[in-house]
């Protein structure tokens, strides 16, 4: 019998590219909204299982991207209806766990009613000491980066910032992420291998796992293989390998 991996070979934070539901559908000859809310079903079941992996401490996901904006209205309406339906429905369950909700992203491009609803959640849950979800809606890296150098520009421009000041912490505490570690492991679900414009910055180290399932068909035995596939690699965030 094979020992347990080691809790310093486990994923503390893992990041997830949920990719997948209109194939799914497509395959199944039923609409998109349908694999949409099939893959909202798998989201919870997922962070019941991150839940009881008590070595998780943090689960990055990635539900909307800034590029998703240019998908038929029809779409983006029912995906934004199945978000504000999802995590409103849950945000007792959530909070009952002890799960902490953070949003980021350019969340003024959302409806007015949609972002009060996901303010009211994560204030909800702010003070939870448990699993951290970040759901990264109206999302983009590079986007991302670029709002933190005009942060960064403005504080030089006032004085309060010198340019030789500026190093890889500066760059970091401009990020939505700024207070969480960065991610250990990047699953992408559907059967692409690329980022897609997910945490350019914080994955500089962070381990990738790349999937053909679906999203929809994405189960807790399927998290538990990319976990095991962590744990028997060695990450050496540059250095030269032993030996």
């Amino acid at each position: 019998m094979h020992s347990s991996p080691a809790m310093s070979s486990l994923p503390a934070h893992i990041a997830i590219i949920m990719d997948g539901n209109s194939r799914w559908a497509a395959a199944r000859g039923i609409n998109r909204a349908r694999g949409h809310k099939e893959g909202g079903e798998v989201l919870r079941r997922l962070l019941e299982a991150c839940r009881t992996r008590p070595f998780i401490s943090h689960l990055t996901l990635y539900t909307f991207s800034i590029e998703n904006w240019n998908r038929p209205a029809g779409e983006i309406a029912d995906l934004m209806q199945l978000m504000r339906h999802y995590v409103t429905r849950e945000a007792a369950t959530l909070h009952a766990h002890n799960i902490r909700m953070r949003f980021v992203g350019e969340m003024q491009n959302l409806e007015a009613d949609i972002q009060r609803d996901l303010a009211q959640v994560a204030a909800l849950t702010a003070n939870n000491t448990g699993l951290v979800v970040t759901m990264a809606i109206s999302y983009g890296a590079r986007q991302e980066l670029t709002a933190a150098m005009r942060q960064i520009a403005t504080k030089v421009a006032a004085g309060t910032l010198a340019p030789d000041a500026i190093d890889e912490n500066t760059i970091t505490a401009h990020l939505y992420s700024h207070d969480i570690p960065d991610p250990d492991l990047l699953i992408r679900t559907g059967g692409d291998e690329r980022l897609s414009n997910f945490l350019l910055w914080q994955s500089a180290y962070t381990e990738l796992y790349f999937t053909d399932v679906l999203w929809p068909d994405f189960s807790p035995e399927e998290l538990d293989k990319a976990i095991a596939s962590y744990s028997q690699r060695e990450r050496r965030f540059g250095q030269r390998k032993a030996g």
